[in-house]
């Protein structure tokens, strides 16, 4: 008994001693493993990489740009709308006494440059310019005269005269002063861009297609239905004009290349259009739409504003002696 006794309080006093034993063994075993996972953690484990961080944020930019890009069309036509109008002219070549040789029209754009000034293409300022039926007459001594050159403006129910002031001696741009200055001043000029555009980027043009056809064409039904077969161009332009549908269109495309003063981008486009704005992605004009070329979709061509900017100062210079001679 007493042994027996004995040999189990032995036994009772060993089995506390392995209990503790077996704890701290799983206490440094987790340990262990813990220490083991920080190292492979340390060694193994991406380390913040200032590169990929730099990447990151590029790609937010980009895709910041994406955004403004494709809301770039429709800012810069709700923000200039009322600056862009859309030129009409009549004019005739013809000698002396006899009947004018040649009786033509014109239907062109132009916007808002600074006080009372309007940037066009010389084609449409003075429309014999590059026509070569025109020039054939000329050279045989034939006078070319403007009948009438006026702007309708978003907004305005009249017509303004306009008259040009400025013309570029090598290149299609002209400068034209406004009549009714007072009214144009109400107007916000149109941003011109001080950098060279990149090729590549997206571009938009804003303008008159297809001139009063174009206009007539998206105005309601019943407008539609009244004036689409009318031949009185002024007169259809009036009404239009009365109703408030007086109304530029944008297209989009890219720009292939600049050489020189002269842009080439795929922005679709058709004659009326010609002297409207072509702006860059950041909503600044870059050029001035001057012409397209047929069976060519990315063959539209513009005229760079390097080449508007000496203009506008001359035109700035001749504005008021050119307006008071139109009341003379």
């Amino acid at each position: 008994m007493d042994e027996n006794h004995r040999s189990s309080e032995k036994h009772t006093e060993v089995e506390p001693v392995c209990d503790a034993w077996q704890q701290m063994l799983q206490g440094a075993l987790a340990v262990f493993l813990l220490l083991g996972a920080m190292l492979m953690v340390y060694h193994y484990a991406p380390v913040p990489d200032h590169d990929l961080q730099a990447q990151v944020q590029q790609l937010h930019r980009q895709v910041d740009e994406l955004k403004q890009e494709e809301a770039m069309p429709s800012l810069v036509l709700n923000r200039y709308r009322n600056s862009i109008c859309y030129i009409f002219g009549v004019y005739h070549v013809g000698f002396g006494q006899q009947p004018p040789s040649l009786h033509a029209r014109i239907s062109g754009t132009g916007f808002v440059v600074a006080q009372g000034l309007l940037a066009t293409n010389r084609h449409v300022a003075e429309p014999w310019y590059g026509d070569p039926e025109a020039d054939a007459l000329i050279r045989k001594g034939a006078k070319p005269q403007l009948e009438k050159l006026v702007a309708f403006f978003p907004g305005f129910a009249t017509p303004l005269n306009i008259t040009p002031v400025a013309l570029a001696a090598h290149g299609d741009l002209a400068v034209l002063s406004v009549d009714n200055s007072q009214v144009v001043d109400k107007l916000q000029p149109l941003p011109l861009a001080e950098n060279a555009p990149t090729p590549g980027e997206l571009v938009a043009v804003i303008g008159y297609p297809m001139g009063v056809l174009g206009m007539v064409a998206k105005s309601p039904t019943a407008i539609y239905d009244r004036l689409a077969y009318r031949r009185d161009d002024i007169g259809a332009a009036n009404e239009l004009a009365a109703l408030s549908l007086i109304r530029p269109s944008a297209t989009c495309g890219h720009l292939g290349d600049a050489i020189g003063d002269k842009l080439i981008y795929d922005a679709p486009t058709a004659h009326g259009a010609s002297g409207g704005p072509v702006f860059n992605s950041r909503g600044e004009v870059i050029g001035i739409n001057a012409a397209y070329i047929d069976g060519f979709s990315g063959g539209t061509l513009g005229v760079s504003v390097r080449a508007l900017r000496p203009l506008i100062e001359v035109a700035e210079q001749q504005a008021p002696a050119a307006a008071q001679k139109l009341h003379q």
